[in-house]
């Protein structure tokens, strides 16, 4: 194992924090890389919006970086336009390289969030793990029990972080990622090599711790034993020789084959993995619009139930204003009729008079 690769991608003297591989002082550093787009809450959406305004033709390390702080829903779309950006101007290998990269998954993502956002907690973090293998490498047991209980309650931490930053950026992390979270962290603090990887900022899937610390320089395993000559092995001589060699060609044709489906069988992990949760946030998108149309549904026969009651109460007064109006009606033509009555009678009695006056 060097002491690049121990002390941490891009570090010299380990005297300085996480720079991501291949970029040299771009974004790829975990500092840089906040600003390029601080993955907290409106950062790493930002800089996907200003990604998708304007496709850049910068530095395709700058780029990339670009892409792995934009949420993995957006990060397909963004990495055809930069590639067709980039391939527009005549930048082939730059687009190759920007196509050939690998949309992250959402816990992936969320931890590449932790080394852009929290750059001191990353690079402390970093250190923590170095702390770790040397205590295991040396056999450091009071050591190697503090420092895994400072472990526990780090990753801890660092994983609700995580889980914080993705919520407030609008991409909340279901149980299952903040699980594959605590994993990438738990092989960051284990492996150097995934440490570098996360260093970077560019995870594209979990990773897994082993099953123990790695020994590196500490005491050496038991010689493997010595493979007894088998009656059927080849002979010597230029027949032997022959065979063995159709037999290593074999061997190699055989495990390049099976690296390849091993190859295929990761990518279709991830891509189903990606699928999944793709499927999870249109499945709580849905949830969330549900509970919206029931509350309006609600809202909505409320109102309902208001508007027959009002009906009820105005058809009501409108049965007793109209039977008012017939009692009136009917007291009206009482009336008229009386008075007519009276005119007639009136008129009567004026002409009996007026025969009786002894005048005429």
């Amino acid at each position: 194992m060097s002491t690049r690769r121990e002390d941490g991608p891009g570090r010299k003297d380990g005297d300085r924090g996480p720079v991501p591989a291949g970029s040299a002082g771009s974004a790829g550093s975990a500092g840089s890389a906040g600003s390029a787009g601080s993955a907290g809450s409106a950062g790493s959406a930002g800089s996907a919006g200003s990604a998708e305004d304007a496709p850049s033709v910068g530095p395709v390390e700058s780029v990339l970086d670009l892409l792995y702080a934009a949420p993995p829903s957006d990060f397909v779309s963004l990495r055809e336009r930069h590639a067709g950006a980039a391939r527009s101007a005549g930048r082939k290998e730059d687009a190759r390289r920007l196509h050939a990269a690998r949309r992250p998954t959402l816990a992936a993502w969320a931890a590449n969030l932790l080394t852009r956002s929290l750059p001191e907690e990353s690079r402390r973090f970093l250190e923590l793990g170095r702390a770790l293998r040397e205590a295991y490498r040396a056999l450091d047991a009071d050591g190697l029990k503090e420092l895994s209980a400072q472990r526990r309650s780090v990753v801890t931490a660092l994983s609700r972080q995580a889980a914080d930053l993705a919520r407030e950026a609008g991409h909340p992390l279901s149980e299952g990622a903040r699980r594959e979270v605590e994993s990438t962290l738990l092989a960051v603090l284990a492996d150097p090599a995934a440490a570098e990887q996360w260093a970077g900022g560019r995870l594209t899937g979990s990773l897994t711790p082993p099953s123990e610390f790695p020994s590196g320089g500490g005491r050496a395993g038991p010689a493997p034993r010595e493979r007894p000559t088998r009656p059927h092995d080849p002979p010597g001589g230029p027949a032997g020789d022959e065979l063995a060699e159709r037999r290593r060609r074999r061997r190699q044709e055989e495990q390049a084959r099976a690296e390849r489906a091993a190859e295929r069988a990761a990518r279709e992990v991830h891509d189903r993995r990606a699928e999944r949760e793709d499927a999870d946030a249109a499945s709580r998108r849905a949830g969330d619009a549900v509970d919206r149309a029931r509350e309006e549904v609600s809202a909505a026969e409320r109102r309902l139930r208001e508007a027959h009651a009002e009906l009820a109460r105005a058809e009501r007064e409108l049965g007793t204003a109209r039977e008012r109006e017939h009692t009136t009606a009917q007291a009206l033509d009482r009336a008229e009729r009386e008075a007519r009555d009276a005119a007639r009678e009136a008129d009567r009695t004026a002409g009996r008079a007026e025969r009786r006056d002894p005048r005429d």
